[in-house]
């Protein structure tokens, strides 16, 4: 898999990010949430990440 850095809130390896693949999809970096209260498949996971990284991969016309 080819993974491109598409938006970040800050230059360091450990903050909300924004990748996209040779796949035709994102992945995302953020915090894993454990009091969500929602049933997960166990191949599964959720991941938070602040509206500021979306909006600026929306206003950078990224996504």
């Amino acid at each position: 898999m080819q993974v491109t850095k598409l938006v970040s809130t800050c230059d360091l390896k450990d903050c909300p990010t924004i990748y996209a693949t040779d796949r035709g999809t994102f992945l995302v970096q953020g915090e894993t949430p454990t009091d969500h209260g929602l049933e997960i498949p166990a191949h599964e996971t959720l991941v938070e990440i602040p509206m500021d990284l979306l909006k600026k991969a929306i206003a950078d016309g990224l996504v």
